[in-house]
Order: structure tokens, then C-alpha cells, then sequence
């Protein structure tokens, strides 16, 4: 493929500045969002102007700088913080980076002497979160590829993916594109089929638009026709990446994910989900303490502000699902990796950083 294009960053720091790249209107307009108050990124990313659970953490970590910046010379500065970070922690439920992020802003501030004293080492540990997650992801591709040739030898394999977990979805590189990345360069992929991924074709919009510029062999297909291209077209490799990860390792990961787990079970492919630990929330034992969210109906009915379905019908609008982890097959993290994870595992992983 000629004329390759650089990735886009999704997130950019500019020292006074949060740049959004605006993923609503990808691929049609590569468009930068600028914000200088908490407030906006925080419906920013509410309104999927970002999104990706570790590209959603990083941005909320910059939003609490804006806010220590917007109330320096305020005498209430961490009161006006706190509320910004509260705002910001409601923005959407699922992606536990969000609440990670902001957790290590909040110790951050509490060890503080002053407002500009808690901006500076605010501000430095949200570049930091940063660079980790792209160094993280390119890491986690290298695990991912040495996995795959353990496990299914050199291939060139087929695979597929669901939603977006790239370079737009994180600091940059990607989680599962990360991954699917290091295999083409590493010729281990022969072919990647994405699916669409309904209400918001994050598939159909956004992965393609990655994979297609690097040239990386693509194919997309409708939501509906995963069970037979898995089985028509002997997909090796389900690779997805995940929002939030329970103590026991069963998955949250866009609505759809765990259909595929199920389709991918019995047709003999195998299922990765690369993340990194940010992701893991060991607070919860089991995925059905995971918050599932629910979105408006108008993602369901229309699109582009058309209607295409029936004004008025009810509508059931979760954009998350949970794979148990006896589905899970392998999943990458920048630790290492944990085949068939399970509650042992997954403490072992966390605690130690052990390979299981």
C-alpha cells in the first residue's frame, strides 16, 4: 500500500492545552479539540469525543492540571479541584483507567503543600501515565506475538477484532491492535477482519482507518457475520482489549465481545485480551460487579443525526458486556502474561508481576 500515513495521537499535551482528536468524526475530518477547563474534557469524554479505557484515563489525568491551573490563586482550589475530579469520575462508568487515573491525582494533590506545588507533580505524573501506556502497548505486542507463536506456531494467521483498542483508544500503538501490529511486522498475521461494532462502528470507522493507512491487510464485516467468517475463513485469533478486568479475570469490553468469546469457543479459535494491569480492578471478585453502561437511545435509533429506526421504540443500549474467564484464553498485560486466568492467577500477576 503506498502513501502510508503517520498514526494520529488521540490525546496531546501542549503545557496549557488538552488536544482531543475527535473521534466522532473519524475518518471523514482528522479534527484536534481544544480545552483549558475540567469541565469540558469531562464531556468530552462523556460524548465519546475520546474514548478507549487507557486513552480516557490519560485525559483525565490532564483535566486535573487544567483544573489546578484554572484555581491556583483560588483559596478554595481543592475544593474546586474536588468537584472537578468528581465530574470527571462520572463521566462514564465502565473504564476503570478513569478511576485509576484520577485516584493517583487525587494522593498526588493530598501530598501537597500548595496548589502550584500539587500542579507541578500533577502535571509531571500525567506525561508520565502517558509515556508508560505507549511504552506499555508496544511492550504488550511483543508478549502478544511471542504468545501466538507459542501457541499456534508462525502462522501467518487470520484474526479478528471488535471495537477499537489502537493508538486512538490509548497513549498510543495500542492494546489488541498493539498487538496485531507487532505480529504483521512480524509476520505472524496474514489477515485481520474488524467488526463493524454497532451503535458507534468504532470497527468500521476507526480501526479500519488505523490498520488501512499502515497498510496492514483489513477486512471489515457487519457485527452479524462474525460466526461465519470465524468458521469460513479459520480465524486463529479473537484479539480484543478490555475496559475492566475483575479479581477472578472475566472481561468488560465493548457490547459484542462476549458473543465472540462464545462463537470463538466453539469453532476451536482462541481468544487474547490485551490490557494493561491500569485496567485490572481487583476490587471486584467477579465481572457481575462490573458497571455496565447504559446510553441514550438516539445511538440506536439514528445516526448522524438521521433517524433510522422507529421514533419512539424502546430501546436496550448497553455498550458493555462481560466475558467470564473461562472463555479468556490468554490475556496480555504489560506484566505478563496470564493463560486461563482465574482468581489465583490474576492476584499472582498483580502482587509479583510473575509470568503464569
Amino acid at each position: 500500500m503506498t502513501g502510508q500515513k503517520q498514526r494520529c495521537d488521540a490525546v496531546v499535551w501542549e503545557a496549557e492545552v488538552l488536544c482531543l482528536l475527535d473521534q466522532r468524526l473519524l475518518p471523514g475530518e482528522e479534527r484536534y479539540l481544544h480545552y483549558r477547563q475540567a469541565s469540558g474534557v469531562a464531556k468530552a469524554i462523556k460524548d465519546m469525543v475520546v474514548r478507549g479505557a487507557p486513552a480516557i484515563g490519560i485525559a483525565a489525568a490532564y483535566a486535573v492540571v487544567l483544573s489546578l491551573r484554572e484555581h491556583v490563586d483560588d483559596s478554595q482550589w481543592q475544593e474546586r479541584v474536588a468537584t472537578d475530579i468528581s465530574g470527571l469520575r462520572q463521566s462514564r462508568p465502565t473504564a476503570v483507567n478513569l478511576k485509576w487515573a484520577l485516584d493517583r491525582m487525587q494522593d498526588l494533590i493530598a501530598s501537597s503543600g500548595s496548589a502550584v506545588e500539587a500542579c507541578v507533580l500533577v502535571e509531571r505524573e500525567a506525561i508520565a501515565i502517558h509515556e508508560v501506556d505507549r511504552r506499555n502497548n508496544q511492550h504488550m505486542g511483543v508478549l502478544g506475538v511471542a504468545t501466538i507463536r507459542r501457541l499456534s506456531g508462525e502462522g501467518p494467521h487470520r484474526f479478528m477484532t471488535h471495537c477499537n483498542a489502537g493508538a486512538l483508544a490509548t497513549g498510543g500503538y495500542g492494546t489488541a491492535l498493539g498487538v496485531i501490529r507487532s505480529a504483521w511486522q512480524e509476520g505472524v498475521l496474514e489477515l485481520v477482519h474488524m467488526d463493524e461494532t454497532r451503535p458507534w462502528l468504532q470497527g468500521s470507522r476507526l480501526t479500519a482507518w488505523e490498520l488501512l493507512r499502515e497498510g496492514i491487510p483489513s477486512v471489515l464485516n457487519a457485527d452479524g457475520a462474525s460466526a461465519h467468517i470465524i468458521r469460513q475463513q479459520k480465524i486463529a485469533w479473537i484479539v480484543v482489549g478490555a475496559d475492566r478486568i475483575a479479581a477472578n479475570g472475566d472481561v468488560a469490553n465493548k457490547i459484542g465481545t462476549y458473543g465472540l468469546a462464545i462463537l470463538a469457543h466453539h469453532h476451536g479459535a482462541k481468544v487474547m485480551v490485551v490490557a494493561p494491569t491500569s485496567t485490572v480492578d481487583m476490587s471486584l471478585a467477579s465481572g457481575e460487579q462490573i458497571p455496565i453502561e447504559e446510553r441514550a437511545a438516539d445511538e440506536l435509533l439514528s445516526y448522524g443525526g438521521e433517524l433510522l429506526g422507529v421514533e419512539g421504540c424502546p430501546v436496550a443500549n448497553p455498550v458493555f458486556d462481560v466475558t467470564p474467564a473461562d472463555l479468556v484464553d490468554v490475556l496480555v498485560t504489560e506484566k505478563g502474561v496470564v493463560e486461563h486466568p482465574d482468581s489465583a492467577k490474576m492476584h499472582s500477576l498483580m502482587q509479583s508481576g510473575s509470568v503464569t
